[in-house]
């Protein structure tokens, strides 16, 4: 199973996603997203499973604080991360207990496996900010393990 792993849009999907996303089975979008528009333009390329991140109304049912998401025989979590403070992988893995930790809120793209499981920051893809470069993630699940690429956009 491909899926492509999207955070801190905050309003802009950039033209280059719909490429990069091609032939994707789910995007997961793991908060921040700045408007239904962006949604809706990333269910054109496949399924969109969203989560709200702290710029996004959060009453909205649509987007909930937290995901769990069954993927290929490993469970996904997908929150936006601000719900830690200042979210480190060593603090997700102590709170959730998935095989496939993916969060946004620091624009900052990390990678990490830790005994069988993974956390997973795709970056962020909206506007630039804090000097950082923008980026999405793909994660494929094969034979109960997963496999991430990060991917810097332009």
């Amino acid at each position: 199973m491909h899926i492509g792993l999207i955070s801190d849009t905050h309003g802009q999907l950039r033209s280059e996603i719909s490429h990069l996303f091609k032939g994707v089975d789910l995007i997961v979008h793991a908060g921040d997203v700045g408007g239904a528009a962006v949604l809706r333009d990333l269910g054109i390329i496949a399924p969109v499973l969203a989560v709200s991140g702290n710029i996004d109304a959060r009453q909205d049912p649509s987007l909930p604080r937290e995901r769990l998401i069954p993927i290929g025989g490993l469970t996904l979590h997908v929150s936006h991360g601000d719900e830690l403070g200042r979210p480190t992988p060593e603090r997700l893995l102590a709170t959730y207990d998935a095989d496939v930790i993916v969060y946004g809120h620091t624009h900052r793209p990390l990678f990490l496996r830790d005994r069988g499981r993974v956390v997973v920051n795709p970056g962020a893809a909206g506007p630039r900010r804090f000097n950082l470069t923008p980026g999405i993630a793909k994660l494929v699940v094969q034979d109960r393990v997963a496999h991430v690429e990060l991917i810097a956009l332009s």
